[in-house]
């Protein structure tokens, strides 16, 4: 059985493109507001910082990894620039805040982080689209 396409090839495709256009500003502005700004400040604050080590590294350098990937990473993303590159750090920290911070917290604390890893592998899989630094400066996204 043959389906009736709703839209053209064309349509559907820059559809696709809106999709992940608007996949990359929520989810990284969200982050870069709702946590790396936060963390940010807490880094740059100075004095002593306590912050999960978890890679064992320490806790001011778990910061610091912590704010590349939610801050500046978000920032990329939001701009289509290396945007699979840069899912893959903010996917990063959504698997330690599952599995390390809220693994056995209650569903409604582990449904945030599960929510963000959701675009960030989507993101990864299929780039920024038309609507990207990386297809304006690559014509590839």
């Amino acid at each position: 059985m043959k389906l009736i396409p709703v839209f053209s090839e064309e349509r559907q495709s820059k559809l696709n493109d809106i999709s992940l256009l608007l996949l990359r500003i929520t989810f990284g502005f969200t982050m870069i507001y709702g946590h790396g700004l936060g963390k940010l400040q807490k880094l740059l604050a100075g004095g002593e910082i306590e912050f999960m080590n978890f890679l064992g590294l320490g806790a001011e350098i778990s910061l610091f990894l912590t704010v590349f990937a939610e801050f500046l990473c978000g920032i990329l993303l939001m701009l289509g620039l290396f945007t699979r590159a840069v899912a893959f750090p903010l996917l990063f920290t959504m698997l330690v805040a599952i599995f390390m911070v809220h693994f056995n917290d209650p569903f409604s604390k582990l449904e945030k982080p599960i929510m963000y890893a959701i675009p960030y592998i989507v993101l990864m899989l299929s780039g920024g689209g038309k609507y990207s630094l990386d297809f304006r400066l690559w014509n590839k996204s």
